[in-house]
């Protein structure tokens, strides 16, 4: 074996640009090679009533996992079983109902030849997913998906490398052709990632975070600005909202609008809030999405937002905060 030192700083990205050629080789063959058994494939997965059961050794296992979850997370009830697990108990896992997908790049391992012969002989469809078309486990299978490479990126052309990227791309193209077969939509894909920030920003309404009228600073547009401060201060906004004798929004006075007024030596006694107030703002409602609101005061570099609801009455406010405290952000 060679001495760190006597390999050349440039070999490195040498072989990893070269990894990266070889992979991209053998999507491309898979692509151009994709024909009517992935689309009987898709059509066998929407028809069932059960779930897609992933399972293969190995490394063919680790990405068959990996699809497992892709697959659940963008609407096709999905799971991995591990074929020696399933041959010593977990079959009872799999029903007639479910579509098995056994991958093996040989085609050729035994336990999955012996859990897809079983599942087959109960009545459920089986999926191989293979590099060899002439192998057992294709030919037990009820539909063949090629996952077939010339060479692996392993210089050895040994360890599972541009076969198993191939086996993961077909298992990502399943997915997605699924996804849009069922019409899939982002609050679809939210309610499987609920935990997550995206699940917040597909899910989370500007009422689930806002501040209610009740907590909202609220004066009238002849207001002095010294009683709008205390309205604003008692409230611990940094804001107040300016609404008329219908509780519709007129506009809304923010800190910055109160430093300009210090700033100005504007008399606080008798200069009425209209006169320094924005007379107009932008608004959100309560049933918006919280990250459509987001979105509104990044573009407008502003840091609260008013809401209102279809009469334009002031229902609430948004601050930058709330936002963070979510997780929205």
């Amino acid at each position: 074996m060679a001495s760190i030192d006597s390999v050349p700083s440039c070999h490195f990205l040498r072989s990893a640009k070269k990894v990266i050629d070889d992979e991209l080789e053998a999507i491309q063959i898979l692509s151009q090679r994709l024909d009517g058994r992935f689309t009987q494939t898709c059509e066998i997965i929407l028809a069932s009533k059960g779930r897609v059961v992933m399972t293969g050794m190995g490394k063919s296992g680790h990405i068959g996992n990996k699809i497992a979850s892709t697959l659940a997370s963008t609407g096709t009830p999905a799971f991995f079983v591990h074929p020696s697990e399933a041959l010593h108990g977990d079959l009872g896992m799999i029903t007639t109902d479910d579509v098995v997908i056994a991958i093996s790049n040989s085609g050729t391992t035994n336990e999955l030849l012996t859990l897809s012969a079983v599942v087959k002989y109960q009545g459920t469809k089986v999926i191989a997913m293979t590099g060899c078309l002439d192998s057992d486990l294709a030919k037990l299978a009820d539909v063949h998906l090629d996952i077939g490479v010339t060479k692996e990126a392993c210089p050895l052309d040994l360890a599972p490398t541009s076969s198993t990227t191939v086996t993961l791309v077909m298992g990502d193209a399943l997915a997605v052709a699924l996804l849009e077969a069922r019409d899939f939509t982002p609050e679809d894909f939210a309610r499987s990632h609920p935990g997550g920030r995206l699940g917040k920003r597909l899910l989370v309404r500007v009422k689930d975070i806002m501040h209610p009228r009740l907590d909202t600073p609220l004066v009238s547009p002849d207001t002095p600005l010294k009683k709008a401060i205390l309205e604003m201060t008692g409230k611990n906004l940094g804001t107040t909202l300016i609404i008329d004798n219908d509780e519709k929004l007129l506009g809304i006075f923010t800190d910055g609008d109160l430093r300009r007024a210090f700033e100005s030596e504007t008399d606080m006694l008798i200069t009425t809030i209209a006169k320094k107030a924005s007379m107009n703002c932008y608004t959100a409602q309560a049933d918006d999405l919280a990250a459509s609101a987001l979105n509104t005061m990044q573009e407008k570099a502003i840091t609260v937002l008013p809401i209102v609801d279809s009469d334009y009455k002031a229902v609430g406010i948004l601050h930058m905060h709330d936002l963070l405290k979510s997780g929205i952000i």
